[in-house]
């Protein structure tokens, strides 16, 4: 119980760094958009978008996958780690060399020429990504978040740092190349200055095999979820140009980062904790459900604000010119609380180690996903914003049944848990837009000062309207009581990494 209670201050200490940085991260982020976006056009991120639609899947080969058969073992050595470590290099190279070759496919593809040369830059993003794989999974496995996000929040300062100095001198969508070769070479060198772990060469190790086809369907669980969550900018792209594409893409953006720039990032964190926590089934249930409340105390909360503040907040971060993102949006807000809960079913699947049930789930992903985007591009990138929104909806309560199978969780454990949470985000959603009607905040101020001031009032009324809902829902203050305990274990210092810690 005692190593129990260590981890779980470790994983809360290690989760509120990569929250921190996750937020960080985020700000440099909206920075370098708001001042790149009044510097490039929307033509210029949509036909950065055509390529890393591509990219982004080859270059997470072995971010995802290996880094998480490294957390999930129970132990480790130098041996195991070197043979993954030259197997994800060798893929790397190889998958590099590979999607430079698939440029001429690409300007088959778009019908636009530019294309195959962008395609040549960003693939070095590749090469660059798997280099740092293994030296940040032993931070992580360390529980030295702290370490992985400075680290981070360093290498998206330089990318950005980089976009906006070469956008300045009018090199246009090469500035973006730039910043995305910059981001993962920032990250490398960074992941071996904190990691000063050093491969030996490759020999036979105990339990390589197991831990390569943990990795493959860890990854080919990701690449089912990569095409379901990338088919929509590429039928947008495709059916569209890079035009529309590009406000679609900053639209999508802004519904994504809640995510990735929290949600996501924890993804290692909480496997690195569960995994150690799967003994007992009645605690692992608990904490699951804690962990899922509190997604939904927050997530429904920034689900119902952003989807009244969002077009104003597009318009003030990109300027004239991106106002249909703003339209865009709209449609996306409601589903960005149901998205940071259903993150969650992951972490129950890899955890309990079976990434191959979360492979076959990521099918059925695929095709309910599929056939929504389908449906809705006739209607353009509104169309496929509303599909984004209902698949989460509808797929959120039949994937954590799946996940849960194993461990008893039942789709009453989930609905139990959220439920009040999604009522107060409608509930006060629904009480602003009525007290507040759009056309009464047009004349606060005029230009950015309107829409700043507009942005403030209705945010502050929701989530006003917001926290009362809760209070009475729950009768007390029960998930504020739940805040304070996780905030009160960050305070707590997390040990030094060492060769030691292969083994923990």
């Amino acid at each position: 119980m005692e190593h129990d209670a260590d981890v779980r201050r470790l994983a809360v200490r290690g989760a509120g760094f990569t929250v921190f940085s996750a937020a960080v991260t985020l700000v440099i982020q909206i920075l370098g958009t708001a001042i790149l976006a009044r510097m490039l056009t929307p033509e210029d991120f949509g036909l950065i978008t055509m390529v890393t639609t591509f990219s982004l899947l080859v270059s997470n080969f072995g971010l995802v996958g290996i880094t998480e058969a490294v957390l999930q073992r129970e132990r480790i050595d130098h041996a195991l780690v070197s043979n993954l470590f030259w197997v994800n290099l060798a893929c790397g190279t190889f998958l590099t060399i590979a999607f430079a070759a698939t440029g001429s496919l690409m300007v088959r593809f778009y019908g636009d020429h530019r294309v195959a040369d962008v395609a040549i830059g960003i693939s070095i993003t590749i090469l660059l990504t798997s280099a740092s794989v293994l030296h940040l999974a032993l931070l992580k496995r360390a529980l030295l978040f702290s370490t992985v996000s400075i680290n981070d929040i360093v290498a998206r300062a330089a990318s950005v740092i980089v976009s906006i100095a070469l956008a300045l001198v009018g090199l246009g969508y090469w500035a973006l190349v730039a910043g995305a070769i910059v981001l993962p070479l920032s990250t490398s060198i960074g992941a071996w200055i904190c990691c000063q772990w050093v491969p030996s060469a490759p020999r036979r190790a105990s339990g390589t095999g197991a831990m390569i086809r943990f990795a493959t369907n860890t990854y080919a669980r990701f690449a089912l979820n990569y095409f379901s969550r990338n088919t929509d900018k590429l039928l947008v792209g495709w059916r569209f140009g890079a035009q529309p594409l590009g406000l679609y893409k900053k639209a999508y953006d802004l519904f994504a980062l809640s995510a990735s720039q929290t949600v996501a990032p924890l993804t290692n964190v909480a496997v690195a904790a569960f995994s150690r926590l799967t003994g007992d089934a009645t605690h692992y249930s608990r904490d699951i459900l804690k962990v899922t409340e509190l997604f939904a105390f927050g997530g429904m909360a920034l689900s119902g604000n952003l989807t009244l503040i969002g077009p104003d907040l597009i318009a003030l971060v990109l300027g004239p010119g991106w106002e249909r993102a703003g339209q865009i949006f709209s449609f996306l807000g409601p589903g960005i609380g149901c998205m940071l809960i259903y993150y969650v079913h992951g972490w129950i699947h890899l955890s309990l180690g079976r990434p191959d049930r979360w492979l076959r789930w990521g099918i059925i992903e695929l095709i309910v996903t599929g056939l929504l985007f389908a449906c809705g591009l006739s209607w353009g990138p509104e169309g496929m914003a509303v599909a984004w929104t209902l698949s989460y909806w509808v797929l959120l309560i039949p994937a954590f049944w799946y996940a849960g199978r194993p461990i008893q969780f039942k789709p009453s454990h989930l609905i139990s848990a959220i439920w009040r949470y999604v009522g107060g985000s409608l509930f006060a959603g629904c009480l602003t837009a009525l007290i507040i009607h759009e056309r009464l905040l047009v004349s606060v101020a005029p230009g950015p000062l309107g829409v700043v001031l507009r942005i403030g009032i209705v945010s502050l009324l929701f989530v006003a309207l917001y926290f009362v809902t809760i209070i009475v829902f729950h009768w007390g203050l029960e998930p504020f009581r739940l805040v304070r305990s996780l905030l009160e274990k960050l305070r707590h210092r997390t040990p030094p990494y060492s060769e030691n810690t292969l083994a923990m």
